[in-house]
């Protein structure tokens, strides 16, 4: 596995070349510019950030359902991506799931819950986007309760005062 983060260009072409489509780009990058300034204002490392959040959907090129976290994963180690990268792919998803959750969703069970902070914040940075544009977490938690997801609205909760916490801010108003 390579330890070299790739650029925000070279993260660009390998979502292309990988086929993704213009609107997942379009919304990778939307991910990516919230990110970056809640990286910022963490003090967290903006350069694995920006290039986590431009990836963090390579897998959509095979498939929009949530396997496309898996194909991501094998996408980036097949690219030998760092596994810095390969670790915000794989957890970037619901908030986290836990090995419970993960199983009730057919996925390996195994703890995708984002660990260290730049993990953190590509996946809440995710969640404050709705396609390609920014919302307010309070809009992704009715979501998740109208649908009756109780334990991921609890989690983007505490990810998202977490993360408010760390920036000094709300993080809905980055």
């Amino acid at each position: 596995m390579s330890s070299a983060i790739p650029s925000p260009e070279e993260c660009l072409d390998l979502l292309k070349k990988s086929g993704c489509s213009d609107e997942v780009i379009r919304h990778c990058k939307a991910v990516r510019d919230v990110a970056v300034r809640m990286a910022k204002k963490a003090h967290a490392d903006v350069e694995l950030v920006e290039s986590g959040a431009l990836l963090h959907d390579i897998g959509r090129s095979k498939t929009h359902g949530i396997l496309h976290v898996l194909e991501g994963v094998k996408i980036a180690r097949q690219l030998r991506l760092p596994e810095s990268i390969v670790n915000i792919i794989e957890r970037h998803i619901g908030a986290g799931l836990s090995v419970e959750v993960a199983r009730k969703l057919n996925l390996p069970p195994r703890n995708y819950i984002p660990k260290t902070l730049e993990e953190k914040i590509v996946c809440h940075a995710d969640s404050l986007i709705d396609n390609c544009e920014k919302q307010n977490i309070e809009n992704e938690v009715k979501r998740a309760l109208g649908e009756g997801h109780k334990d991921y609205a609890e989690r983007l909760v505490n990810l998202h005062k977490e993360l408010s916490d760390i920036c000094g801010m709300d993080v809905n108003l980055i």
